[in-house]
C-alpha cells in the first residue's frame, strides 16, 4: 500500500510504532468489555473494530506515525495474516461453510459487476459538469489511471500492476490513482467494519435469511465450548509453533513457485499466478484445511482463533496506519471520481442483496473479497465471528483469478466513455 506523504512523521522507530499500535488495541477491547455505562453506550453506536482502524488511521494523518515509511504492514500482512488464516482454519466445518457458497458466490459476482461498471459510470457522471477531471490526451488520460484502480478493486495489487503494463498510464497519474485507490478501499472498509456492528438491523431490513450463517456461527462455538479448556504453556507454544511454522512452510514454497511461474510461464501473471503473496496465502489456507481434519482441530480449545484474531487485529491496525485522510485535498476531483465509483458498487449490491434476501454478510465480504483482496476480507469475515474468516480468503482467491480479466474490460468501458 501506498499514500501521500510530506515531512518526516514524529515518529519512526518501527519498535515505538507497534508498541503504540499494541496499546490501542488493548485499549480498544478492555474499554469494549467494560461494564461502565458510557463505555457501554458508546460500543452500541461504535463497533470496537472499527476504532482499531480508525485511531492509526488519524496518527497517520497528523504525521505522528507514518504508514509509508513503517515496515509493519508488510511484517503483518505476510507473517500474523497468513498465521492467523491457519489458526482461524483449524476448526474449519468444510461442509458447513459448502452450504453458504450460493449466496456468497452472487454476493462476490455482484460486486465484481459494480466494480467494472462504476467507473464507467464515475466518468460519465463527472463528465457532465467537469469533464477536465476525467480528460486528457496520451498516457495523462484518466482513464488509464483508473484502469488500475479496477485492477485493484477487483483482484488486487498484482492485477493493479498488470493493468499498469497494459495501459500504460504516466507515472504521476498514477501516483494520484493510488491515493484514489488507498483512501476510497480504506473508507469502504470503514463502512463494512461498521456494518457488521450492527448486522443484524441490516439483515432485518434486508428481510434476510440468515440460517445458514448463524448455524455456522453455532456449531463453531458449540465445538469450541466442548472441547475449551485453560492453556498450558504447552497449549500455547503448540498454537504458535502450528501457525508461524505452517507460515514458514508457505513462505518457503512461495520463495520456490512464484519465482518458477513467473520465469516459465509469465503469461499466467494474469491470474496473479506470479505473485509471492498469492501463494503464502493459498498455501497456509490449504494447510489450515488439511490441519482440520487431522488433531491439530483441538487446538481451538485452548484459544487458537483468539491468538489468530489478535494477529489480524495488528492486521488491521496496520491497514488503518496506511491510510491519510489529509490526502483528499489534494486529487478532490479524483477522489469524487473514487466515491461515485464505490457508490455504484454499494447500490448493486444492496439492490441484490435485497432481491434475494442475502445477510450483511455476504454483501460485506463479497464487497471487501473484491475491493481489499486477500489482506483484508477476512477482516471483515472474522468481524461476524472468527469462524467466517476462511470465507473472505475463498472469495478473495476467486477475486485475484477474475480481477485482470473484469478490469481490462473495465478499462475498455471507461476509455469508451471518456471526453
Amino acid at each position: 500500500m501506498e499514500q501521500v506523504s510530506s515531512s518526516a512523521p514524529l515518529i519512526t522507530n518501527d519498535a515505538v510504532v507497534l508498541g503504540i499500535l499494541v496499546v490501542i488495541l488493548a485499549f480498544v477491547f478492555k474499554t469494549s468489555s467494560s461494564n461502565h455505562p458510557f463505555f457501554r453506550k458508546f460500543y452500541s453506536v461504535v463497533p470496537s473494530v472499527l476504532l482499531c482502524y480508525l485511531i492509526p488511521s488519524l496518527l497517520n494523518s497528523f504525521n505522528i506515525i507514518s504508514g509509508e515509511q513503517s515496515g509493519l504492514y508488510n511484517m503483518a500482512s505476510r507473517y500474523l495474516l497468513p498465521a492467523s488464516l491457519v489458526l482461524f482454519t483449524l476448526s474449519l466445518d468444510l461442509k458447513e461453510i459448502w452450504k453458504l457458497r450460493h449466496k456468497a458466490g452472487l454476493m462476490f459476482l455482484t460486486g465484481t459487476a459494480g466494480i467494472m461498471i462504476g467507473g464507467p459510470v464515475a466518468i460519465l457522471i463527472v463528465s457532465s459538469f467537469a469533464p477536465d477531471i476525467v480528460g486528457g490526451e496520451g498516457p495523462m488520460a484518466v482513464w488509464r489511471g483508473l484502469s488500475t484502480i479496477a485492477g485493484s478493486w477487483i483482484g488486487g495489487g498484482a492485477n493493479q500492476l498488470a493493468m499498469f503494463e497494459v495501459f500504460k498510464p504516466d507515472p504521476n497519474l498514477f501516483s494520484a490513482v493510488i491515493a484514489v485507490d488507498v483512501i476510497v478501499a480504506n473508507v469502504w472498509m470503514a463502512v463494512l467494519l461498521y456494518g457488521a456492528g450492527i448486522s443484524e438491523r441490516v439483515d432485518r431490513f434486508f428481510k434476510a435469511d440468515s440460517t445458514a450463517v448463524n448455524d455456522l456461527k453455532v456449531k463453531i462455538e458449540q465445538h469450541q465450548l466442548n472441547i475449551m479448556k485453560i492453556p498450558a504453556l504447552a497449549d500455547l507454544a503448540m498454537i504458535a509453533g502450528v501457525g508461524l511454522g505452517v507460515t514458514g512452510v508457505a513462505h518457503f514454497f512461495a520463495d520456490i513457485i512464484a519465482p518458477w511461474i513467473e520465469l516459465n510461464a509469465p503469461y499466467l501473471d494474469k491470474f496473479s499466478l506470479t505473485s509471492g503473496f498469492f501463494w503464502i496465502v493459498v498455501i497456509a489456507t490449504t494447510i489450515g484445511v488439511f490441519l482440520s481434519f487431522t488433531k491439530a482441530r483441538e487446538l481451538e480449545g485452548v484459544g487458537a482463533t483468539r491468538i489468530g484474531s489478535l494477529f489480524l487485529y495488528i492486521l488491521v491496525a496496520t491497514i488503518g496506519m496506511q491510510m491519510d485522510i489529509t490526502a483528499i485535498v489534494s486529487q478532490p476531483g479524483l477522489f469524487l471520481v473514487g466515491l461515485i465509483w464505490i457508490m455504484v458498487h454499494m447500490l448493486l449490491l444492496l439492490i441484490i442483496g435485497k432481491l434475494v434476501r442475502a445477510p450483511f454478510f455476504f454483501l460485506a465480504v463479497g464487497s471487501q473479497a473484491n475491493v481489499g483482496g486477500a489482506a483484508s476480507a477476512p477482516i471483515v469475515a472474522a468481524a461476524f465471528h472468527p469462524a467466517l474468516a476462511p470465507v473472505g480468503v475463498l472469495l478473495s482467491i476467486l477475486g485475484y483469478a477474475v480481477g485482470t480479466y473484469g478490469a481490462y474490460l473495465s478499462g475498455l468501458m471507461m476509455q469508451m466513455v471518456a471526453p
